[in-house]
């Protein structure tokens, strides 16, 4: 069940307006959104982002981050991205605490060169590039040991508590054969 909560907030949080209730939970956060009036126009939602890295041979210069979702800031008359990022990472089911701390490490490292977005079509023609501040957030749910929580609090690195039960999010389906009806000649 915890691969399918995994991969039903992943599917949530690609949604723009979702990831404005998330950062809504931890307020630093929420108030970095240029404009609050126009917070839709204001960020971009990447699930499983991919940069391209600047001196880098071709075909070698694409990089899959090791975060969930990457929020992109942007100026929203202006259509420029602003220097701040948000960094989501949804604790997998499984996952230790030094594999959950590891993965923002690994972005913080290949973000400390050049690098350019892969974004999606509706907002290729955005400008800019690298980001001044990376900002990590971390989503925990049931599933995630109190252990992982203290670890979080103690790299002083924030997180939010996710509750599946209050989020809008489909149950599983059941996958395989579908019934049919079998027709005898009795």
């Amino acid at each position: 069940m915890a691969s399918y909560d995994y991969d039903a907030l992943l599917s949530y949080y690609s949604n723009q307006d979702n990831i404005i209730q998330l950062l809504r939970q931890y307020r630093p956060y929420f108030e970095m959104i240029p404009s609050l009036r126009r917070s839709t126009d204001s960020l971009i939602c990447v699930p499983l982002p991919v940069v391209k890295l600047a001196g880098q041979p071709e075909g070698q210069n694409h990089v899959q981050l090791s975060c969930d979702v990457a929020v992109i800031m942007c100026d929203p008359d202006w259509k420029i991205k602003i220097g701040r990022e948000i960094f989501i990472f949804i604790h997998r089911s499984g996952e230790d605490f030094a594999s959950l701390l590891q993965r923002w490490r690994q972005v913080e490292v290949i973000l400390s060169s050049e690098y350019n977005w892969l974004l999606p079509l509706k907002y290729r023609n955005l400008l800019g590039d690298r980001a001044d501040f990376l900002f990590p957030l971390f989503v925990t749910l049931n599933y995630t040991p109190s252990r992982i929580r203290r670890g979080l609090e103690g790299a002083s690195l924030p997180y939010v508590d996710v509750e599946l039960n209050s989020l809008p999010v489909e149950p599983p389906e059941d996958e395989g054969v579908e019934s049919c009806e079998v027709i005898s000649d009795d």
